[in-house]
């Protein structure tokens, strides 16, 4: 049973709009005894209801977030329609983000490198109209911080996905030009390990979500590309 199946039945029995779907979702989610399941639901949720309530913040609901959400995230056909309902209910419950993230937040125990999963992931949805508009950026800056992280955190993950002019490679890797060239090898190789895609489903990011990876790991290996290219000249 798919994921996505999973969470539509957790819905049919019972869960509505209102404020209840977060209490429910959750709940359901910590009741889960297999550990990955737990982990696959919750981040699932996640990506679900926070692309939603990005959707409602930037003022503009239309079906292409929905739309984005399923072509970025190789959501299987059979698995769209409960996409769509998961995303309306969440777009529509009364609870705002600021309590989605905060769940999410406790959810996920603390475990900065799942919610940077989930951050990633978000971004990917909100550049999928070639633009990050000023209501989305506000959004992802005010979720960036429920979930724990640094205003330097924060950048170096918006600078994989939005040249704002000033995407220095050093910044996006967390790195210092006055680093030696062996110690940021050795960090760059650190950073690709954590976030290979066979270590992010480990940490129980579905498979169906691989494409946030692959769009961070081509961010990733860029700025590496820059940094070796302007330490030859």
């Amino acid at each position: 049973m798919g994921i996505f199946q999973t969470l539509q039945e957790w819905l049919e029995s019972g869960v509505d709009v209102g404020g209840a779907f977060l209490d429910r979702i959750t709940k359901a989610i910590s009741g889960l005894t297999d550990p990955t399941a737990r982990r696959q639901a919750a981040f699932s949720i996640a990506m679900i209801a926070l692309s939603a309530k990005m959707a409602k913040a930037d003022g503009i609901v239309t079906l292409d977030e929905i739309h984005a959400f399923r072509d970025l995230f190789e959501i299987p056909q059979a698995e769209q329609t409960n996409v769509a309902r998961l995303f309306d209910l969440a777009k529509r419950d009364t609870a705002g983000f600021e309590a989605y993230a905060a769940r999410i937040a406790r959810l996920q125990e603390d475990d900065m490198q799942t919610l940077e999963d989930i951050m990633d992931g978000l971004f990917h949805i909100a550049k999928a109209d070639g633009v990050l508009h000023e209501g989305e950026r506000a959004f992802l800056l005010q979720v960036a911080q429920i979930f724990g992280f640094t205003d330097t955190a924060y950048e170096a993950i918006e600078l994989r996905h939005v040249d704002r002019g000033k995407a220095d490679p050093y910044r996006i890797l967390g790195l210092s030009p006055d680093m030696d060239m062996e110690e940021m090898k050795q960090n760059y190789r650190k950073k690709v390990s954590e976030f290979h895609p066979d270590r992010m489903i480990a940490r129980g990011v579905p498979p169906e979500f691989i494409a946030i990876a692959n769009d961070r790991m081509a961010a990733i290996n860029h700025a590496w590309e820059q940094i070796t290219r302007m330490h030859r000249l």
